[in-house]
């Protein structure tokens, strides 16, 4: 593992969770297989519940490498697996954690050669928002906020008053500068290929505005229902789990003005004048649903009415987009897991310019597929060979994954974990983003919709399905026979 970044002593609180599992452990192995951590690091596993020895912790650990990365490159394997250690710990009782912390510390300056004020702290902070208080609090009494980086994920809160009492919460112990809100969504590199796309061809900019766009659809239907994790949906929702963080995020990639940079403060800035003028959401104009079953789902309470479907019309009132409507889905057990945006242009109506016979041409639309191979298809037209002037469709499609002298992407929180060691606060979203986004939703929490049921495998209520004029173009147009297997997951 060799690299240019600082010494590290990353704490992982949750180590023996679900996250932690399927994303942090196999983002720190395909780091380390790639060069890119620090060459001195220590990783601490916290938690209330120890797996025993650190060498059983470690052995927990390689066993969910070996299931979720394949085979391993076993020198790669051992180097990581022998910088982890694991430590029981609460938000009541600290005083071990921050003792390991110390404890490691001082081997990295023993094996570094430097001071101590070289050696950075990640805290990586995965806790319902109810808890964090407690955790911020242990963390300031264990004076470990210093030379710290602390990484949030979501919810930031359960509404607009707890996101902003959160905020105060965080803001006691860390400074802003300190914080990295994480959305995993940013992290994906089809998603930052918006930007590129937009803003690197002069094809699409010029066009990117109401007068030649009609409609803009994000999608992230999902085929897994919450087996596994009712207890925190039935706490949390659809509408707090998806729309106020990775769909609204989506939203503002597709919108926003030229940052004229990719850095922090340029990409900040661009997203926060296209939520200021995001319309805040009108709760006659958006549809819930719960699929059928979700009540029997293990830790789901036998009388739930809460949503695991949402589906909404958005509206941005500035001049590039005044009159566009933005329409949001997500839902769990639905017919296909994906993640789509959907831009939709204006006919140009030229009547003398006709379909073949027999066929109906839907307006040209460019697709974004966000998975893990990223795909970017346009839907054209052109003259049907023979000796009429007829017109037939056809596609244009960039797979991007496959694209020439591209090398492996880094997956989503791969990007990210190397973004906080480096300090880059790009991709991740401000206090501002969130306070934001609770205005334009806590009308929905204030008057909330009726939640209507759906079964499995369907797109959700009747009611969500005219939503957009001309339908979505997911459950109108059918499932896409080019995405592979894992895509279609």
């Amino acid at each position: 593992m060799t690299s240019d970044l600082p010494p590290h002593v990353l704490v992982l609180f949750g180590a023996t969770g679900d996250l932690a599992a399927r994303k942090l452990f196999p983002g720190l192995y395909h780091l380390a297989a790639a060069g890119r951590l620090p060459e001195h690091l220590r990783v601490i596993g916290g938690g209330r519940h120890s797996p025993g020895s650190d060498e059983e912790f470690r052995d927990q650990v390689r066993e969910g490498l070996a299931e979720r990365v394949g085979e391993l490159d076993e020198a790669v394997a051992a180097a990581l697996l022998e910088r982890i250690r694991f430590v029981a710990s609460s938000a009541d009782d600290g005083a071990a954690l921050g003792q390991a912390v110390r404890d490691a510390e001082d081997e990295l300056l023993r094996d570094a050669g430097v001071l101590l004020g070289d050696v950075r702290r990640l805290l990586y902070l995965s806790v319902p928002p109810g808890a964090v208080k407690a955790m911020v609090g242990m963390l300031d009494r264990e004076e470990l906020a210093d030379r710290s980086r602390l990484v949030a994920e979501k919810p930031f809160g359960t509404d607009l008053a707890s996101a902003r009492e959160l905020h105060a919460i965080l803001g006691e112990v860390f400074e802003e500068e300190q914080i990295f809100r994480i959305d995993h969504f940013l992290g994906k590199e089809a998603v930052q290929n918006i930007l590129a796309l937009r803003f690197a061809n002069g094809l699409f900019e010029p066009a990117w505005d109401r007068h030649t766009i009609e409609s803009v659809q994000i999608d992230v239907p999902e085929k897994l229902t919450v087996a596994g994790r009712g207890a925190f949906y039935d706490a949390t929702g659809c509408l707090r789990d998806m729309v106020t963080t990775h769909l609204c995020q989506l939203l503002a990639f597709v919108a926003l003005e030229d940052p004229h940079a990719f850095r922090e403060s340029a990409i900040r800035a661009a997203k926060a004048a296209v939520l200021a003028a995001l319309r805040p959401l009108d709760p006659e104009r958006v549809v819930l649903g719960q699929y059928d079953g979700y009540r029997d789902e293990p830790d789901v309470a036998e009388d739930s009415d809460v949503e695991t479907f949402v589906a909404i019309e958005a509206w941005i009132d500035n001049d590039r987009w005044r009159g566009v409507p933005f329409h949001l889905r997500t839902g769990k057990a639905m017919p296909q897991g994906r993640r789509t945006i959907t831009v939709r242009f204006r006919d140009p109506r030229h009547r003398w310019l006709q379909p073949a016979e027999g066929t109906a041409l839907e307006p040209n639309e460019l697709v974004f597929e966000l998975a893990d191979q990223p795909r970017i298809v346009i839907d054209v037209r052109a003259k049907r060979p023979g000796p009429d002037m007829a017109l037939l469709e056809g596609v244009f499609r960039l797979d991007l994954g496959e694209s020439p002298g591209t090398t492996d992407p880094l997956e989503a929180y791969e990007r990210l974990l190397l973004d906080v060691m480096r300090g880059d606060r790009t991709l991740f979203i401000s206090s501002d983003e969130v306070d934001r986004l609770w205005q334009v939703c806590q009308p929905v929490l204030d008057c909330r919709p009726t939640v209507h049921p759906y079964a499995q495998g369907t797109w959700g209520p009747a009611a969500a399905l005219d939503l957009p004029i001309d339908g979505w173009r997911l459950s109108s147009h059918g499932p896409d026979p080019a995405l592979s297997g894992s895509e279609k997951d």
